[in-house]
């Protein structure tokens, strides 16, 4: 296969000693040595490989923090799940968990979902109206082996914080006005501990490319090799590339920051593959919901809903909200799946929640991922005797595609998961063509024809696949698909877009537009990163794959106003001035780049570079917001926003303060390039949370609410970000 078993020098960092009563975790929340044990607030994912090699291991004692869903970065802070399997399975011990009824009443709900699946487990609707003749496993029955005879409470126990005090031994925890934490030992104040609790990403890196990452026609990268209980490596979720585009594959935490840390463009990945709902496989999934753009998540009726249910319980928003984040493709048992040109077959894994394995065909090639399963022959046969599986489910999984090119075989700690052992013993010649993985580098085989999976874009692996016919004009029209703008044309446009490109190439370097210059080209970038500089600009402007420049010459008919330099060696689409000015004639573009050249003389990309928020968007969702602003001034003293009253705008400072106030009482003021409303209150048309005024004139950026359904709508995880944290 071409495989580079490449190395990396970095190491995840994890604690060992405490010298301090309060200790800052590695990857955010705080631990407290007490004489109760440690206690730890906040737990953020994969906070277990911060504790697992300190002295008294992971804490027993868990402080829910003030917010359980971090909605800045997508995440939950209160990812409870390993912390209380480790604690039960490996040490055999109970994991207590402190908070208000409101809050354990939100966690109950994530970790009944997580750990025994849902209490509904009909398959009706994962199965296709035209497929009645597959093997419908009775999954209930299975989760039912799997889980035992253990139950919730056996696994944690519950302490509720009353009148904003828990008392445990000789040890209080005290909640002040804030919601903050005092901690107390026999009645003296030991530690005061912030009840938001910020995430502080902790991942191997491996190299970062020295050029903007090119997907292959076929190939897979590993995101991380490894299970949740290894703190020396990535935790496991993959991207396969298919015709130059990435479906990612159950994704980690941290995945986008990683991908463009390694000099990996996400926008290149617009799918997702949700298996199932362990948190070592779901918790990447809403960061990357929150990306530009809607992100497509592939999974069973069954998959999706478990899903929405945990994340619906974690953010406090309702499922169908939540819902509205992305699109979904429904996964049918036995009906094939098409994503970017190839064939996928879905099944149901033997596994303690319902979990998806799958088949994928390519051209010439095959491929297989078992996911998370109990692969072992005798394990199954015990099953099918003790009646827990029919002799049908027997058969279905005693066939698993071992013929298959490629196997992307899951490996762990039994009775979950494939004993490696098993896949040791399995003929050299289909040894020789599974890749490992979500296993711990320390328990893989030394003798072995098996290779282990090696996280890393510079470990991609390549397969020799044979190019379709369609290659290069799928490519193209991925350019429509990727420019918002350009969405919804009529197939006439599509093709006059097709007869009206060229590409060009730019070696790193180039000077590709020269201020002062005309224009005669709109560029579409289709690898590669290019800067705009001009003395006007606050900073360097940096655009990549999918993003354009050249238009406000073609618009303006004056002279360029900012140099375009190839940062990168680029590869770029062009359209002559004429073929662009007619092609846009009468389309939403045009009137978006009419307005964009108004707002480009008020340089607002300078006030959106001085916020820290904004800053937070990609250069492409600041140039369409850029579009939709409109400057205004308010003179004297007067109110913007008030409290309870309907949202319908947004606002930027340009100059200026504003005060924030909640039922009268001051909060805070707010200055340049601080925004004013929430767009997820405008999205769900909820009224105003705090009451917006100044005393004073002020000059300010406003996007009209019709504007901002239409943003949040193509970007619907910006909505969630753009919210108060006072």
């Amino acid at each position: 296969m071409g495989i580079d078993k490449g190395t990396n020098k970095q190491e995840m960092e994890s604690l060992t000693e405490l010298s301090e009563v309060v200790t800052v975790l590695p990857r955010g929340g705080y631990l407290v040595q007490s004489p109760v044990g440690y206690i730890q607030f906040g737990a953020p994912p994969e906070t277990i490989k911060d504790t697992m090699k300190l002295p008294q291991s992971v804490p027993q004692i868990f402080v829910l923090p003030r917010e359980l869903f971090h909605r800045q970065k997508g995440i939950s802070i209160a990812e409870l799940e390993f912390p209380i399997y480790y604690n039960f399975f490996i040490r055999e011990k109970r994991t207590t968990i402190i908070g208000t009824r409101e809050q354990i009443s939100k966690l109950i709900r994530t970790l009944n979902e997580a750990i025994f699946g849902p209490k509904d487990v009909s398959l009706a609707k994962d199965i296709h109206p035209s497929r009645k003749d597959i093997c419908i496993p009775d999954l209930r029955k299975e989760m039912e082996y799997f889980r035992g005879s253990f139950s919730f409470k056996d696994l944690v126990g519950l302490g509720y914080i009353n009148n904003n005090r828990f008392s445990y031994e000789n040890v209080d925890i005290v909640q002040d006005e804030n919601r903050d934490y005092d901690v107390y030992f026999d009645d003296t104040k030991v530690a005061h501990i912030p009840g938001m609790m910020e995430y502080k990403p902790k991942y191997r890196l491996g190299e970062r490319l020295p050029e903007p990452y090119i997907p292959p026609l076929f190939g897979v990268t590993c995101l991380g090799p490894s299970h949740g209980f290894d703190p020396g490596e990535n935790t496991s979720g993959y991207v396969i590339w298919l015709n130059h585009n990435g479906v990612m594959v159950d994704p980690p935490v941290n995945s986008t920051e990683w991908l463009e840390n390694s000099n990996v463009n996400p926008k290149l990945i617009d799918s997702i593959i949700l298996t199932h709902c362990h948190a070592d496989h779901d918790a990447g999934t809403f960061q990357k919901i929150m990306e530009e753009g809607k992100v497509t998540i592939y999974a069973t009726h069954t998959v999706i809903n478990s899903f929405l249910r945990k994340y619906a319980a974690l953010s406090d928003e309702p499922v169908s909200y939540l819902s509205k984040l992305f699109r979904y493709h429904p996964i049918y048992l036995g009906q094939p799946v098409y994503i970017h040109g190839g064939e996928f077959q879905f099944h149901y894994t033997l596994h303690s929640i319902p979990t998806t394995g799958f088949t994928l065909n390519f051209q010439d090639q095959s491929f297989v991922y078992s996911s998370d399963h109990q692969g072992d022959p005798e394990v199954q046969k015990k099953l099918l005797d003790l009646g827990v599986i029919s002799h049908e489910r027997y058969k279905q999984l005693e066939s698993f595609p071992w013929d298959s090119k490629v196997i992307y075989h899951e490996s762990g700690i039994p009775p979950l998961h494939t004993p490696v052992s098993f896949l040791n013993s399995l003929p050299p010649d289909i040894q020789k063509r599974i890749v490992v993985y979500h296993i711990a580098k320390k328990d893989f085989p030394e003798q072995t024809s098996l290779t282990l999976a090696t996280f890393g874009i510079e470990n991609t692996l390549y397969f020799k696949t044979r190019p379709p016919v369609y290659e290069k004009m799928y490519q193209i029209l991925g350019l429509l698909k990727h420019l918002d703008f350009f969405d919804s044309l009529p197939v006439e446009k599509v093709q006059e877009f097709v007869s009206i490109i060229e590409e060009e190439t730019f070696k790193k370097g180039t000077k590709i537009l020269e201020k002062g210059s005309m224009g005669d080209k709109f560029y579409i970038i289709a690898s590669g990163n290019v800067a705009i500089v001009s003395d006007e600009l606050l900073g360097k402007k940096l655009a990549g794959t999918y993003e354009y420049f050249g238009e406000m010459t073609l618009m303006t008919d004056e002279p360029r106003a900012a140099d375009v330099i190839a940062e990168t060696d680029v590869v770029v689409y062009t359209i002559e001035k004429n073929k662009f000015l007619n092609f846009i004639s009468n389309t939403e573009f045009e009137n978006t780049l009419q307005r964009l050249v108004e707002n480009r003389k008020n340089v607002i990309w300078n006030v959106l570079q001085a916020s820290p928020l904004f800053n937070r968007l990609s250069s492409y969702q600041k140039t369409w917001i850029e579009s939709i602003l409109q400057p205004v001034s308010c003179e004297g003293k007067s109110i913007l926003l008030e409290e309870g009253k309907p949202t319908e705008h947004i606002f930027v400072i340009s100059k200026g303060k504003v005060n924030v106030s909640q039922h009268g009482r001051y909060i805070t003021t707010l200055s340049k390039g601080n925004f004013i409303g929430a767009m997820h209150k405008i999205h769900r048309g909820e009224p105003a949370e705090y009451t917006f005024e100044h005393d004073n004139p002020v000059s300010l950026l406003m996007i009209k609410k019709n504007d901002v359904l239409e943003f949040v709508n193509k970007n619907p995880g910006v909505g969630m970000m753009f919210t108060y944290d006072y």
